[in-house]
């Protein structure tokens, strides 16, 4: 388990220098600041390559599997980019994901080196308080850690239930479970799919940006296909944002995207009456097992729709005829008037 509650706060950890004692006299003060130094968390316990991708700048232990982190998101993200003057509610899933590799690194004690997977994530959204403002929002998470198993002395699993607070205002409710495993039994795992090597597949050609809620090709994910509400997935392992650092297998955010974008493509499709545009209030994503680079994805929706305007989307990704992952998404229409509209790209 981990160790003894603390309520210091936790950023970036220190280390005494070894000649700390002997060169005392040759130290300089630093400059006195009247408020704490932010600072984003380091980013391998997030397993971010690039620092502009961390979310996150602190935890701390409230109590026993209890925290509270920290975050700060970007007025403007590169990828996850605001819509009618709204933040995109797949910055809630971002940060949920970085929220539970940081504690089971620092809490739980899993090595950096140990691989994770997620095999479920559930996101409840609240439009009002993810509305764009003057200055980068910051997040407070309670998080709570449950259904927590251990395989030897480390941990092998758990569940993350959280409350994101945006300014102190309820913003989104999550609960995900990932499992974590060490590289020895990764490269078991992986092993039949890897070797020998096959290189990813070549993106198929992208659908029109506007029909998946987006204005640039290279942040597509989907190609058309000639079924209706059919696509391929387009795994492009140079995204700078989806695949941040290498990997061998699809990852779960580009599988939640290509849903997002199915979600949108069904809309436009078939467009609602109602003229506004929608929100994601609800999301649920199953992940069955990895999706494979060197294999086509397809991607299928289905669509059903509920008074006041509000629409669920179910959306089913395949490898070989073989289910990989399912998510569940209801969109409703924005309750607040348009702020600064930002465009997807």
């Amino acid at each position: 388990m981990s160790a003894s509650p603390t309520r210091t706060p936790r950023t970036t950890p220190t280390a005494r220098h070894p000649q700390s004692t002997t060169r005392a006299a040759h130290r300089t003060t630093p400059p006195h600041h009247p408020t704490p130094l932010t600072r984003t968390v380091p980013k391998e316990y997030v397993h971010r390559a690039a620092i502009a991708e961390v979310l996150l700048t602190g935890w701390e232990r409230r109590s026993t599997d209890r925290y509270t982190v920290t975050g700060q998101w970007p007025r403007r993200h590169p990828f996850y980019t605001p819509l009618d003057g709204h933040h995109d509610p797949l910055l809630v899933a971002e940060t949920v994901r970085q929220a539970g590799l940081l504690l089971a690194h620092t809490e739980y004690h899993v090595p950096l080196t140990h691989h994770f997977l997620m095999w479920d994530l559930t996101i409840n959204t609240n439009p009002t308080h993810l509305h764009q403002g003057p200055t980068p929002p910051t997040i407070t998470i309670d998080a709570t850690c449950t259904d927590i198993k251990h395989r030897a002395t480390h941990l092998a699993g758990f569940r993350l239930n959280t409350t994101l607070h945006r300014d102190g205002h309820p913003a989104a409710t999550t609960t995900a479970s990932f499992t974590c495993v060490s590289p020895a039994v990764h490269q078991r795992l992986r092993a039949p799919h890897t070797h020998p090597h096959q290189p990813p597949l070549t993106p198929p050609p992208p659908t029109h940006p506007h029909h998946v809620g987006r204005t640039h090709p290279d942040d597509v994910v989907l190609s058309p296909t000639p079924t209706p509400h059919h696509w391929q997935l387009r795994t492009n392992t140079h995204h700078p944002t989806l695949f941040d650092h290498p990997l061998d297998h699809t990852p779960g955010m580009l599988l939640i995207e290509a849903a997002r974008q199915a979600t949108t493509a069904h809309h436009n499709h078939h467009p609602p009456t109602h003229p506004d545009p929608h929100h994601i209030t609800h999301l649920t994503a199953t992940f069955h097992r990895y999706a494979e680079l060197h294999l086509p994805t397809h991607i299928h929706t289905t669509h059903t729709p509920h008074p006041n305007h509000t629409h669920t989307t179910h959306t089913t990704g395949t490898q070989n005829n073989t289910t990989i992952y399912t998510t569940t998404i209801t969109t409703t229409p924005h309750p607040t008037p348009h702020q600064d509209s930002g465009r997807r790209s």
